[in-house]
């Protein structure tokens, strides 16, 4: 009986135990700041090649002579991390569909997955750009 005090009130050891506590809590805090601004930076970059073609299709009509070649610039300027935009092109108007400026319309699409050890996510991702002629 005269162990039990003894036991408890000896406190050798109290930091490892507190550090194996907090340092799951820790690293999942950090793991997941470094995915979202991954997340950020393709958002970002999606949204660059989009801008990109747009202007390009309205303006450099050499090198963006159609939809599909417009698509393949925008696939080029596309500088993210992999999450496989799909990128379209069209003609359109800009801002009100009935009375807006024709323009050059191009959108693009992606997924970026999230495989963390205790849940998957998938965060849908997507950009839109009209520049007017």
């Amino acid at each position: 009986m005269r162990l039990v005090p003894r036991f408890l009130r000896q406190q050798g050891g109290a930091e490892a135990a507190e550090f194996a506590l907090v340092l799951p809590l820790l690293a999942g805090l950090t793991i997941g700041v470094m995915e979202m601004l991954l997340v950020l930076f393709a958002n970002t970059a999606l949204h660059f090649a989009v801008d990109d073609a747009a202007r390009c299709m309205s303006v450099n009509t050499l090198i963006c002579t159609d939809a599909a070649s417009t698509q393949v610039y925008a696939a080029s300027h596309y500088t993210g991390p992999p999450i496989s935009p799909v990128f379209t092109a069209a003609a359109a108007r800009c801002g009100d569909p009935t009375t807006g400026p024709t323009g050059s319309l191009v959108s693009a699409t992606g997924q970026w997955r999230i495989n963390a050890i205790v849940f998957r996510m998938t965060v849908p991702l997507s950009a839109r750009a009209c520049f007017p002629t």
